[in-house]
């Protein structure tokens, strides 16, 4: 008798809502209301992420679920009437009042059973999970087929695009998003960062040129600056790759976690065998302080070039190193273990150097 109470005021619930909204009078509807909600909330978004409110990784999920709700609001059709004659009004009205009831008791009673015992949240989450991110990345992508000139899209994208490994997709969306945005320095320096990826860490002019307008349109841009003394070192120019390094680091403000790598590139450079003086893995885990953006593209950037050049060059026992402790002070420890086994291949006639390695790995708790 309870449950058949229950479902009484369900119902009763459920036809008040019908005509709730019937007795009044309908509010005009703004058809694109919702994409501008969800324009709003990509602009805080990265306003909180400027203010280091939130990191990275976090902005980064947070802008992949907002651009899905986007991409679903923006599909759906907003041109439907708001208001029909008084007639038609009161017909929905005594539809809903006879009809509702009947049709709701009659699938319960067609469909319904009281006696099953109900289902935990947690025995349907594989229902309840999220999309997978290919999934995700194929709307974003349909989107932009027939939305070629939206920047923020292809803005979102990109960065999906490096962590997907697809590295010549990245770059064509960072193009994509200085055209329809305007080039920043950022901007510029990601643009050249995708490049140089795509070329399997080989500064290609491209991706000079495009370090080139950053720096040209930010002196302070660290990433870019960095790259093109890499490129300068590729091109056979040491002492010239030495000097822009020594300069980003004069410029560098006190605690930037990418000092470290900058130095050891330096020590390397000039033929040190030994690690660079200064701060070590303590600077490093100093980011937290940093503006999280700037933070998250130097380290990655940085390091994402180290490992490049260790794959090209294995004989730097320095350089794998400073790529072990990197990876663990940015927490990608499964990365810092497999350079550690990379290392080990590389240093394999050397006893030395593998006692070495394998203190690190005990010192940074990295043992399997």
């Amino acid at each position: 008798m309870t449950l058949w109470f229950l479902l009484a005021i369900m119902t009763a619930a459920a036809v008040f809502a019908v005509l709730w909204p019937l007795g009044r009078r309908p509010a005009a509807i703004s058809a694109g209301h919702d994409v501008r909600v969800y324009r709003d909330q990509l602009d805080e978004i990265a306003r909180d992420q400027a203010a280091g409110r939130i990191g990275e990784k976090e902005a980064e999920a947070a802008r992949v679920e907002v651009s899905r709700r986007l991409l679903a609001a923006a599909d759906q059709d907003s041109a439907a009437p708001v208001d029909s004659p008084q007639l038609r009004k009161r017909a929905v009205a005594l539809a809903a009042l006879v009809l509702l009831p009947l049709l709701s008791g009659g699938l319960y009673l067609a469909l319904g059973s009281p006696t099953l015992p109900g289902q935990p949240l947690a025995a349907r989450g594989d229902l309840l999970g999220a999309q997978p991110i290919d999934q995700l990345v194929a709307k974003v992508e349909a989107h932009l087929e027939g939305n070629p000139q939206d920047g923020r899209g292809w803005e979102v994208l990109a960065p999906v695009y490096m962590q997907l490994g697809r590295y010549d997709d990245a770059a064509r969306a960072r193009r994509n998003a200085i055209t329809y945005n305007g080039a920043t320095a950022e901007r510029e320096a990601d643009l050249g960062e995708a490049l140089v990826a795509t070329a399997k860490g080989v500064i290609t002019a491209d991706a000079k040129q495009a370090f080139e307008r950053a720096v040209a349109l930010d002196r302070r841009e660290a990433k870019a600056r960095y790259f093109l003394g890499l490129s300068a070192e590729q091109d056979g120019r040491p002492a010239e790759a030495a000097a822009i390094w020594r300069d980003l680091l004069a410029s560098a403000p006190p605690g930037v976690p990418w000092a470290e790598l900058v130095r050891g590139e330096l020590a390397r450079i000039e033929g040190s065998r030994q690690p660079a003086p200064g701060p070590g893995a303590e600077e490093m885990a100093g980011a937290a302080s940093m503006d999280p953006q700037q933070r998250q593209d130097m380290i990655a950037g940085m390091v994402a070039g180290l490992a490049e050049r260790l794959k090209e060059d294995g004989g730097d026992f320095e350089g794998w190193m400073r790529l072990v402790r990197a990876y663990t002070v940015l927490g990608e420890r499964d990365k810092a273990r497999m350079a550690a086994s990379d290392a080990r291949r590389a240093m394999a006639s050397d006893s030395d150097k593998l006692r070495r390695l394998d203190e690190l790995v005990k010192e940074l708790g990295l043992e399997s």
